[in-house]
């Protein structure tokens, strides 16, 4: 019972610590960061994340073992899939009403202005995974980052009288990027954990994904409108995101080649006869 109780609790903390700080850039955003409800949205999210923290370093089997966070491989994956969501869901964001409200596009020409960018991302995925093998995950992931750092750089050096044209072929870099980085950061954090944990430290990389997106738009939303200019806050959260990508590429040259899988199993030879026996508990790699 009491496991369960743990389990529920450290559950409902995440939850509560997404939530409140979602909701706290957000409204923060219009209301201020000074506003009542968004300090208290704030605290809150600081209190759940600590209840969490505490609540699984408790527990007998913890949702996410403590242990499986400090190994450097999934702190670096789960950073990679963060900036990854600022950088190209960011930059949809911005460029979206950057087009439609500045420039006076309709839905369907912002549409168009995005389709080099998306129609690689379709094209690139699929044999990304092969490629990120051949050169190793730390350079395509390195490579695929820089990549979107290079594009949204390009954006600022536009001016307010680039064709749309111009911007949508800026965009390009973002599109090679992205498939570079992403399936490569998935496949090292997989390979990097025990199999029993695959699906814990998916998990966390999809949950950082999120909130990086989450993240990006609630803080470029922000920018933009506390601005003196839509343009001078856009440029504000391009240079920031191209920041934050430069960051995880930065972290991935930190990665090395993963280690062989852990078998749940090993054969000893002992005077001569051979015994399977269960494999010793192995820690993960921390930094």
């Amino acid at each position: 019972m009491t496991r369960l109780l743990l389990a529920c609790a450290a559950a409902l903390a995440a939850i509560v610590a997404m939530a409140a700080l979602t909701y706290g850039l957000i409204v923060g955003g219009a209301a201020g960061f000074a506003a009542p409800q968004v300090m208290a949205s704030l605290a809150l999210a600081v209190a759940a994340i600590l209840a969490f923290l505490v609540t699984e370093s408790r527990a007998a089997h913890p949702m996410v073992p403590l242990d499986t966070l400090r190994s450097r491989s999934v702190a670096i994956s789960a950073a990679v899939g963060f900036a990854f969501m600022v950088g190209f869901y960011g930059v949809v964001f911005l460029l979206s009403l950057y087009f439609q409200q500045d420039r006076g596009l309709t839905p369907l020409e912002t549409g168009l202005a995005f389709l080099p960018m998306s129609v690689l991302v379709a094209v690139l995925n699929p044999p990304a995974a092969r490629l990120a093998e051949r050169i190793g995950a730390r350079a395509s992931i390195t490579g695929g980052l820089l990549l979107m750092a290079a594009g949204l750089s390009g954006l600022l050096l536009a001016t307010p009288a680039s064709p749309t044209w111009v911007l949508a072929v800026v965009l390009i870099p973002v599109g090679l990027g992205g498939p570079l980085a992403m399936p490569a950061a998935t496949a090292h954090i997989l390979d990097s954990v025990p199999a029993h944990l695959a699906g814990t430290a998916s998990g966390v990389l999809n949950t950082s994904r999120q909130l990086g997106g989450a993240i990006a738009i609630a803080a470029f939303g922000a920018l933009v409108s506390h601005s003196p200019s839509f343009v001078d806050g856009l440029h504000t959260s391009l240079f920031l995101g191209a920041l934050v990508l430069v960051a995880a590429a930065a972290a991935t040259l930190k990665l090395w080649t993963p280690a062989a899988p852990v078998r749940d199993s090993i054969d000893v030879i002992d005077h001569g006869h051979r015994a399977t026996v269960p494999a010793p508990d192995l820690q993960l790699e921390v930094a």
